[in-house]
């Protein structure tokens, strides 16, 4: 993996800020993981109603633990994980030319030209949930005949660009106008020719609805190994085993935050504002009414590196990303008290 590559980002107000370089440079950034550390933040999850933990450094597996005889080949739900893999196949269509980021997506979704805000909406702003259009969890429900013509019918409750509002509704959106943009090929075709074959990934549970539409918000389910194979994509620039699914200057357009939420980019969660920011339960935050959310200034862990980032799922799923340690760390489990920011000081020493 290039190093220098992880030191610089577009920041949303379109200046290149630099990424904490203190963590490029300090030799604690590039320390190994120790396995006494991983086996106490094990003990940690596994009091929380944690099932299983991984942790991957420099290419290779160096602590696995699975709760209560678990198995390694046990695959559990990882909820709105599900997001972070659309949002990579999101990137693969935009290295293909089938869009670019900043298109409207009125340009597709024709029926919204007409429409004083949702004519403004831009295919970025679908995939960092700012478009300003209602979260609608309720496209997640079984009995939705076609939830594709739900969400692009559903109300706008912001100006685009100018909230954070947290829902399946935005990446329902996008497989819609993915859909129209592959001119009748399968969106789910797709998604595993682009992404889930190359990351060995198969029967997968798309929670098809009768139209046959997939709900990209959330419904896989993974083993750790499988889902860490997510992480080792992001250390690899884009590249996994060796293969290219996507660019790393496209790949990097994941990892920019917005100036509603620094803290959330393309279908990816951020931890850019440590060491200085609040730390914040992001499972939480997203319980509140988006009105009452303040994202600006929050991280998921003051100690964890800048450099972080996190595809997260409810009851505490967890893929961690960590390039500067060059490290995945995979936590699942059934809820509990658990604290990403305790676990993760756990995990890489800085507990005492």
């Amino acid at each position: 993996m290039n190093d220098s590559s992880w030191s610089r980002f577009t920041q949303p107000s379109g200046y290149i800020g630099f990424l904490l370089v203190t963590f490029a440079l300090s030799p604690a950034a590039f320390s190994e993981i120790s396995v006494s550390n991983c086996a106490r933040a094990a003990k940690y999850s596994e009091s929380r109603r944690g099932s299983a933990m991984l942790v991957m450094q420099n290419g290779r597996t160096i602590f696995e633990h699975y709760a209560n005889g678990g198995s390694a080949n046990r695959r559990w739900p990882i909820f709105s994980g599900t997001k972070s893999f659309w949002g990579i196949a999101a990137l693969a269509a935009v290295q293909e030319g089938l869009f670019r980021l900043d298109d409207p997506v009125s340009d597709t979704i024709t029926e919204w030209k007409s429409d004083p805000r949702k004519s403004q909406i831009t295919i970025r702003q679908l995939l960092s949930q700012t478009d300003g259009i209602e979260g609608a969890s309720r496209l997640q429900r079984a009995s939705i005949r076609d939830r594709n013509v739900m969400a692009i019918a559903l109300p706008s409750a912001a100006e685009p660009g100018s909230a954070f509002i947290y829902g399946p509704s935005h990446v329902q959106i996008f497989s819609e106008l993915l859909r129209r943009k592959l001119g009748g090929r399968s969106v789910i075709s797709y998604f595993e020719a682009h992404v889930a074959n190359r990351l060995g990934l198969h029967d997968l549970k798309y929670k098809k609805d009768a139209r046959g539409n997939p709900l990209p918000a959330t419904g896989f389910e993974l083993t750790a190994r499988e889902w860490a194979r997510l992480g080792e994509l992001v250390l690899g620039n884009g590249s996994y085993h060796r293969r290219q699914i996507v660019l790393s200057t496209v790949l990097r357009e994941a990892f920019v935050g917005s100036q509603v939420n620094p803290a959330y980019g393309l279908a990816f969660w951020l931890n850019h504002e440590a060491p200085n920011g609040r730390e914040a339960d992001m499972e939480r935050m997203l319980d509140l009414p988006w009105q009452n959310a303040q994202w600006t200034g929050v991280c998921f862990c003051k100690d964890a590196p800048a450099d972080m980032v996190v595809a997260l799922g409810s009851h505490y799923q967890r893929l961690f990303i960590i390039p500067s340690l060059k490290a995945v760390i995979v936590r699942q489990g059934s809820g509990g008290n658990f604290s990403d920011a305790q676990f993760l000081r756990l995990v890489l020493g800085r507990v005492e």
